[in-house]
């Protein structure tokens, strides 16, 4: 063969080839997002049609949006979803994502994630903080130590350590197993109930749901929110708990009966409670606000700037795996 044919032969096969080579021009999404979040950090995202929506308001703005950007705040009902029909991908800042419709995400083949890896550390530090506060009334000392007539005194002012105490945990997950770390190195027991043991509970104890209320000095709720257990703390659970004790949710408020929590705290059923969130959120059981004995904090578990940031990034590493296709990258639900 010629030089010159093997050189023709060889372009023409050069061609051929790069035609059938996928075009890497970056796809164009339109994404929606939800007016509550930082959305000035997600420049990654630049390229991209972006909408800042505000729940009922700019929805016609965002019907042909493919993706959609929430937070615990946006409830996205199946009445929602319908209006979105070219939606496929709902991203969730923060882990829980009771707030979404997600078996009708399932069935309308969107796909749904979150971000449950920012969250951990954060939450379970509030998570302690609420405990020690609790149990040495710092709360409550700072509030009366403001006005003139707070009393001093050597056997005044009194409250309990955690050293040597027992804490329950309730949902050894992520953050359970993050609080159980910290309880361990100031010295608690840890006992914890699970659906199933864990497979790494070093230095715990498995037990009962019934054992762990009327063992534990401390009860702390970390699982996740579905109706199956709305309530699971309510009346008989709290007169299963030591007069000593004390309850701590940082989890999700449905966990509760604030009603009943209301009354058994003013009736001393248990010592006291801490509470980052609430049953009917943003609203707070009245009576709650009135109690020396309960501590109320308006739902900040992973409210630092670290934490904000890092779910940002999450949330938006999700959407830009999803645009390139990556789906077993993503943090789906």
């Amino acid at each position: 063969m010629r030089i010159s044919d093997f050189i023709r032969n060889f372009v023409g096969e050069l061609v051929d080839f790069a035609c059938h080579i996928p075009s890497t021009r970056p796809i164009k999404m339109k994404i929606a997002i939800d007016y509550r979040l930082p959305h000035d950090w997600y420049t990654r995202l630049e390229g991209h049609d972006i909408v800042i929506f505000n729940d009922a308001e700019s929805l016609d703005a965002i019907r042909d949006a493919e993706v959609m950007f929430t937070s615990f705040y946006q409830k996205v009902t199946r009445e929602l979803i319908d209006t979105l029909p070219t939606l496929k991908l709902i991203a969730q800042y923060g882990v829980g994502y009771d707030n979404i419709d997600v078996e009708y995400c399932h069935q309308r083949g969107i796909l749904v994630t979150n971000t449950p890896t920012p969250v951990i550390e954060p939450t379970a530090e509030l998570c302690m903080a609420l405990m020690m506060a609790l149990a040495r009334r710092i709360s409550e000392f700072d509030r009366n130590l403001r006005y003139d007539d707070f009393q001093w005194g050597l056997m005044r002012n009194l409250g309990h350590g955690l050293y040597g105490k027992t804490l329950g945990i309730i949902g050894l997950g992520n953050i359970g197993h993050a609080v159980a770390r910290r309880a361990l190195a100031n010295g608690m027991r840890v006992i914890y109930h699970n659906r199933h043991r864990a497979a790494n509970d070093e230095g715990m104890t498995y037990v009962t749901m019934e054992q762990l209320l009327r063992e534990a000095d401390v009860v702390s709720l970390n699982l996740p929110f579905t109706p199956a257990v709305r309530h699971l703390i309510g009346e008989k659970e709290l007169k299963m708990m030591k007069p000593s004790a004390y309850l701590i949710n940082t989890a999700r408020g449905g966990h509760i009966d604030e009603a009943c929590l209301a009354k058994a705290l003013s009736e001393k059923w248990i010592a006291g409670a801490a509470l980052d969130v609430y049953e009917h959120e943003p609203e707070v059981t009245p009576e709650l606000k009135k109690l020396d004995n309960c501590i109320i904090v308006p739902h900040v578990g992973t409210a630092t700037w670290e934490c904000r940031r890092e779910m940002a990034t999450a949330q938006e590493d999700n959407v830009l795996n999803f645009i390139q296709g990556q789906i077993d990258r993503m943090t789906t639900v």
